[in-house]
């Protein structure tokens, strides 16, 4: 699939909005709770299950993406975003809230499972077609620091919702007029043979599904804290929300480029030997950062997003390696089920957390995590290869 083609620009388009949504009320959740008569510490765990749903919902997801087609499921995905996140600006209480919230991380949890796996179909570089794509994840990211911060200060929270639910309903339409009809459903297709040894399999998915979950930690502890955390250290030297939103989208767009060079190393090298320095990296810069105040808190949070972000493409890159397109989009729901499902988790305590140990042990927490990544992608086989054909997955040389 060319990159440039309204299918993949809608794709990518949809991969930001994605991220955006789910990270407007952590960048809003101060003005809420201000407006409510709330501490936005005890706000954030109304969004949990948003993040519940977000992961649970890609099992169904997948399967619905390989049964129903994989173009249906992106139009529902992009007017239901935008719906769901209308109803949360029209939330009157903290329940109301977390309802409609809910419902728009079940509608948030279609892109994953459905809109990579289509967009890497046919790609002569699948590696860095997930690179390019996660880039527009990540710039959805910094969309939301800085998009919610602007339309909370002029507009107020309200506006932050509904502006972006707009145009997600918008790029549905757009989808649904420019992107041709799929002719047989992914399941409907010929099968392409996977000629893996049946406990390398094993081991590939055991792996894979431990790093996710302690990635996924990860970086919702980050994506979902960083703003908090920017705020509370830079007390004295910026106070201004708008300008940290400019500060904060500034590392999550810099830190975003991470994803375009590990595509293209993934192409080129075992995903092994470049995932494996990628998380160890991020062990010394978590503890730096527990004990960093101000402009040196700032530099390592754009040195650790960095990383963070660098890391994201090497699941997805693994599904497409090993696994038939015909079943990408159902296994893919398998693993993000799992892998958002607990790292849900993160959301549910970063208030409680921070509220009871402050942002210096929530650091040392991820450095421990970070570990923990490690040691998991220590146990890859050491051999499995640079990359297949994202059409036809083709067998690796394994050391065991």
């Amino acid at each position: 699939m060319s990159r440039l083609s309204p299918t993949s620009l809608l794709l990518n388009i949809g991969h930001a909005l994605d991220h955006l949504f789910l990270l407007i009320f952590a960048t809003a959740v101060a003005a809420i709770a201000a407006e409510w008569g709330m501490a936005w510490q005890d706000l954030m765990p109304y969004t949990a299950g948003a993040f519940v749903l977000f992961g649970l919902g890609s099992l169904p997801s997948g399967r619905l993406g390989d049964l129903w087609g994989r173009r249906v499921m992106m139009v529902i995905f992009f007017i239901g975003l935008g719906a769901a996140a209308c109803l949360v600006a029209l939330a009157r209480g903290p329940w109301t809230l977390a309802a409609a919230l809910v419902l728009m991380g079940a509608f948030a949890s279609i892109y994953h499972p459905v809109g990579i796996p289509m967009i890497v179909q046919g790609a002569k570089n699948p590696g860095f077609t997930i690179g390019v794509n996660g880039l527009a994840g990540n710039l959805g990211i910094a969309g939301a620091a800085i998009l919610t911060g602007f339309l909370v200060k002029l507009l107020g929270w309200r506006a932050a919702f509904l502006v972006p639910g707009l145009l997600a309903i918008g790029c549905g339409v757009l989808f649904a007029a420019l992107v041709p009809r799929e002719e047989t459903a992914p399941a409907k297709r010929p099968k392409k043979s996977v000629d893996l040894p049946r406990d390398v399999m094993v081991r590939v998915f055991f792996v894979m599904t431990l790093a996710a979950i302690s990635g996924s930690l990860i970086f919702n502890f980050t994506t979902n804290g960083n703003g908090r955390l920017l705020a509370e250290r830079f007390q004295g030297i910026v106070d201004d929300p708008a300008t940290l939103g400019v500060l904060l989208a500034a590392v999550y767009t810099l830190a975003s480029f991470a994803q375009l060079v590990v595509g293209k190393l993934i192409d080129r090298y075992p995903l092994k030997r470049v995932y494996l320095p990628i998380v160890a990296a991020q062990i010394p810069l978590f503890v730096l950062a527990a004990h960093a105040q101000g402009w040196a808190l700032y530099a390592l949070a754009l040195c650790f997003m960095t990383f963070v972000f660098g890391a994201i493409p090497f699941i997805d890159a693994m599904i497409v390696q090993y696994v038939d397109d015909r079943m990408r989009s159902r296994v893919s729901g398998m693993r993000l089920a799992v892998s958002f499902g607990v790292s849900s988790l993160a959301v549910w305590v970063l208030g409680p957390v921070v509220k009871g140990a402050g942002f210096t042990t929530l650091l040392l927490v991820m450095a421990c995590l970070s570990g923990l990544t490690t040691l998991f992608v220590a146990m890859l086989p050491g051999g499995m290869g640079s990359r297949a054909p994202a059409s036809a997955p083709a067998a690796a040389p394994v050391s065991r």
